[in-house]
């Protein structure tokens, strides 16, 4: 007897889009056993988590505040697989997109310079995290080299130099020999938008991101051709479609806008540039884009449910002592659903019995 996987004639589409659904049910129900096993209660646990946050004004802005950067590297990240691109480096281009940006910043410090900063911060962010994430792509189109390991990899070298920088050159005179640098000027950092909270511009242009993302994948010949030769490759190719134009195309897209997050993450809720400045948002990114079905709208919402759990798991810390890295697995035990809930639509458990070979005797 052999259990192999088959591929179905064809796919439901009620069934793909109640996947994520499905992958969230299923998650809930492994943490509330989790919950039990710490000894805490798993109703109260998934209140804290989930119910909290939502009642309370100054919360709904910090899910806001953490929703924005997922989304907005997600975004580019479903650019990338939608064409069969593999960008896993986003937590890098994140990274040096933040520390381009923060150079501006740190050499007009005290200077009186005019509002142009802020701009020149945000194209500079974007800019660099596109040629950072040039380099995985050009390894690829050009030696046939794995843009998973290669952006992957880069995410070590972002992260390092980054520690250098705020530990070296960069560190604040005054700042009581802590890794950082100093406080931004006013010039150099993202408006708030309501008072006495922290949501910020970013968010905004957040949702221009999204808008713009679903203009070009319904509405375009670009987006059309992302789509198709991540599809099928083959008649990408009859329609004279160039795959590894788009993969650079892609790549670099996807960069920015990681890039553009991870300045605005500096310049908006911290301040001035330090290590940790990411919890993680280039890789949980990763599971905002499929989870949100790589459609646009998908991942805002998305977006908002990943950073729901960020706010959650804080608020579980404080109120019952539960451990904040239970938040990641959380978030890794999602992803293990949504892959697994996506592999079952297109693929099913067979059992196949072999025919035993019956040997003729002589008489």
């Amino acid at each position: 007897m052999q259990l192999v996987l088959e591929k179905r004639a064809e796919r439901s589409n009620t069934i793909a889009l109640v996947s994520p659904l499905i992958a969230i049910a299923l998650t809930i129900v492994t943490m509330s056993i989790l919950f039990a096993i710490l000894g805490k209660n798993p109703i109260s646990a998934l209140i804290v988590y989930f119910i909290d946050p939502l009642t309370d004004a100054y919360s709904l802005q910090e899910i806001a505040v953490k929703a924005s950067p997922l989304v907005m590297i997600a975004i580019g990240l479903s650019l990338c697989y939608l064409a069969n691109a593999w960008n896993i480096g986003a937590e890098g281009q994140f990274l040096i997109g933040a520390v381009a940006g923060s150079w501006i910043a740190v050499k007009t410090q005290g200077t009186d310079a005019g509002h142009w900063v802020l701009p020149a911060m945000l194209l500079a962010g974007a800019a660099a995290g596109a040629l950072y994430a040039l380099i995985p792509a050009i390894c690829k189109v050009r030696f046939g080299a794995s843009e998973i390991l290669t952006s992957l990899m880069l995410v070590y070298v972002a992260d390092l130099l980054l520690d250098y920088l705020v530990r070296g050159p960069w560190r604040d005179p005054g700042g009581f020999n802590f890794p950082t640098t100093a406080e931004f000027d006013p010039v150099a950092t993202v408006p708030i938008l309501i008072e006495g909270g922290r949501l910020h511009l970013g968010v905004l242009i957040t949702l221009l991101v999204v808008a713009a993302a679903a203009v070009l994948l319904g509405r375009t010949i670009k987006g059309f051709e992302i789509r198709v030769v991540g599809a099928a490759p083959r008649a990408a190719r009859f329609g004279g479609f160039n795959a590894n134009q788009l993969i650079l195309l892609t790549f670099a897209v996807s960069g920015a806008l990681a890039g553009l997050a991870g300045i605005i993450e500096v310049a908006g809720p911290i301040g001035h540039l330090q290590p940790g400045i990411s919890p993680g948002y280039g890789f949980t990114a990763i599971i905002v884009a499929f989870l949100g079905r790589l459609n646009s709208i998908g991942i805002l919402i998305a977006g908002l449910f990943l950073a729901l759990t960020f706010i959650g798991g804080e608020q579980a810390q404080i109120a019952m002592k539960i451990p904040l890295d239970v938040t990641k697995v959380f978030q890794g035990i999602l992803l293990f659903y949504v892959l697994a809930c996506d592999s079952f639509t297109l693929y099913r458990f067979r059992l196949i019995f072999p025919l035993r070979r019956v040997s003729s005797g002589t008489g």
